[in-house]
């Protein structure tokens, strides 16, 4: 079940980030992100409540959930909204997978998980991991400040995404159902960003445009009912760090697919650069092993 559960979030999340930057442009990014999520919610609330499985939540669990709902459901997907205007959705991808860091880290500051040793080298291959893959973007002066904002928001989303995990652990450690927190985070999320486009005075009326709309059923119902889903599942079943691991694989496909569609242009720094990234999160992945393995007698 672990393994079904993990390749369908590779697939899902890998090929989500192509379909966010086809939303990019003509509509408000708020806005694209509360239809999203809108969308979701009432799809998987719907589902729930004709098959009867839907948890009944204490006020205090609506709160979480509206916490949850605007770190991996709304500010967060503003971020990559955003950052995908200015760069591939592959390096997103990328830059994302650093959430596996955010996870130990945070998983230490609130539930007191230990740290391993391995954090540390895993950090010290991530962080040059990156500048090796934006190094010719770097330090091209035109598109400096661009690039940096938009890495900056991908991050600063990424810990988003992060703290979200950890509310998502707190759900399960209390008996919450994870469809049924999820949906209302979703729809928490959705209304935040809906308040957002409506305090900016956007438009929240839809292109006509196939590609748009065939984009945001698919993040709706594929990349969020069910990506979200699997991934949630996972973290109930193995923990934050582990699923986390999940965020290795998926920048793969979404660089394939960033290659074919977008035209993004590999070069050797970025090559190097991913398989430091990639090596770093294997790292933290196995980190338990390795502690085991270390500790056995010879």
């Amino acid at each position: 079940m672990n393994s079904l559960l993990y390749i369908s979030t590779v697939l899902i999340w890998g090929s989500t980030w192509l379909a966010i930057a086809w939303q990019v442009g003509e509509v408000a990014v708020p806005v694209s992100v509360f239809y999203r999520f809108l969308i979701a919610a009432l799809v998987l609330l719907a589902g729930l409540t004709l098959l009867r499985r839907r948890q009944a939540l204490h006020t205090r669990d609506h709160l979480f959930c509206l916490l949850q709902g605007g770190c991996v459901f709304g500010l967060n997907f503003y971020c990559f909204y955003t950052a995908a205007g200015y760069l591939p959705s592959g390096l997103i991808a990328i830059l994302f997978s650093m959430s596996i860091l955010f996870n130990a880290a945070n998983g230490y500051l609130f539930f007191r998980t230990p740290v391993p040793r391995v954090f540390y080298l895993a950090l010290a291959l991530g962080l040059p991991g990156m500048a090796l893959i934006f190094w010719q973007d770097l330090v091209t002066v035109e598109a400096t400040w661009e690039l940096l904002g938009a890495i900056g928001l991908t991050l600063l989303g990424t810990y988003g995404f992060s703290l979200g995990n950890m509310v998502s652990v707190r759900h399960q450690r209390c008996g919450l159902k994870i469809n049924t927190t999820n949906a209302f985070a979703m729809l928490y999320g959705g209304m935040l960003m809906g308040l957002i486009a409506w305090a900016q005075g956007a438009s929240f009326s839809l292109p006509a445009e196939p590609r748009y709309l065939g984009a945001l059923v698919y993040l709706a119902v594929i990349g969020s009912v069910g990506g979200f889903g699997a991934y949630f599942m996972l973290v109930g079943r193995i923990g934050a760090g582990k699923a986390a691991y999940a965020t290795v694989l998926f920048p793969l496909v979404a660089l394939a697919l960033s290659t074919v569609f977008e035209g993004y242009q590999w070069h050797a720094d970025a090559l190097i650069g991913l398989a430091m990234i990639v090596s770093g999160n294997l790292l933290m992945f196995n980190a338990h092993r390795l502690v085991w393995r270390w500790r056995q007698p010879v």
